[in-house]
């Protein structure tokens, strides 16, 4: 794990956390060197016991960790004392980063009344994605969520409701996101689009509606139209569902943990776990 700008308290908290658990994660410290020890000998580690690499910016820090990636010394990316978008400009001025593929943001929710982990994508990264945009959205996280155990992962392309209407465009989009699945074009999970989330989540009001799909019920992705529907699903979810999350960016040459500098150290320990389950 290549840590940007680690002179960060929460940061080096949730890094020191991460590095004790079994030795899974290797963290390598890009920022400013006595800082880092100064933090590192205030948690109670040792700096001895971790590889620090100086760097006297936040964006020195960044160029030198994305140069440890694209030689394939490190598996994913972890942000520390280091504005997003500053991070961000360079991973997508960097051709070797960029696959190819969008980038695009991927949560992991935790909701008390739901039977397992479910995938929500993309409340965080792409404001209003087109269809090219929202199919590459959908495989970098069927991509990620494969690595991460999922089997055949069941997808819902959310939509407000399950009929194609041209006054609603997203529908039309989920109609034929779910064609390229069933046609091979967009493989390794079961799509079903659009639907409306109170389909997706739960099989009973499906049953009640007469619409019939192996996701309603037990969907393991929901797709949002945009970045409004996905900011106020997953906060919805938060304050009111009692759920908790962590999000992780993928679509790169490898996963990046981009947390706010103001997080505490779980908000920053959770996604870190993810991104690094997503390398395997």
């Amino acid at each position: 794990m290549a840590v940007v700008a680690a002179n960060d308290a929460h940061t080096l908290e949730a890094v020191v956390q991460a590095a004790g658990k079994d030795g899974i994660i290797v963290p390598v410290l890009f920022g400013e060197k006595d800082k880092i020890k100064a933090f590192l000998l205030a948690l109670g580690a040792q700096p001895a016991d971790y590889t620090i690499v100086h760097a006297a910016s936040a964006e020195e820090a960044a160029v030198s960790a994305l140069e440890m990636v694209n030689k394939g010394q490190a598996d994913f990316l972890m942000k520390g004392l280091i504005p997003t978008a500053r991070l961000m400009r360079i991973l997508l001025s960097d051709k070797q980063f960029r696959t190819g593929s969008l980038l695009s943001h991927l949560s992991i929710i935790q909701i008390p009344n739901y039977h397992k982990l479910i995938g929500l994508t993309d409340s965080a990264l792409n404001v209003s994605p087109d269809f090219g945009q929202k199919q590459a959205i959908v495989q970098n996280a069927v991509t990620a969520l494969t690595k991460m155990g999922f089997d055949a992962p069941k997808v819902a392309i959310l939509a407000a409701t399950e009929e194609v209407t041209p006054k609603m465009p997203d529908t039309g989009d989920a109609a034929e996101l779910k064609r390229l699945n069933e046609t091979g074009a967009l493989p390794g999970c079961i799509i079903e689009g659009p639907v409306s989330y109170d389909l997706a989540f739960s099989k009973e009001a499906a049953e009640i509606k007469g619409f019939k799909s192996p996701v309603c019920g037990d969907v393991d992705l929901m797709v949002v139209p945009n970045i409004i529907a996905g900011n106020i699903l997953i906060k919805a979810l938060r304050y009111a569902a009692g759920a908790s999350s962590a999000g992780i960016v993928v679509g790169g040459r490898v996963p990046v943990v981009l947390t706010s500098r103001a997080a505490e150290v779980e908000a920053k320990f959770l996604p870190l776990l993810l991104a690094a389950s997503a390398t395997l």
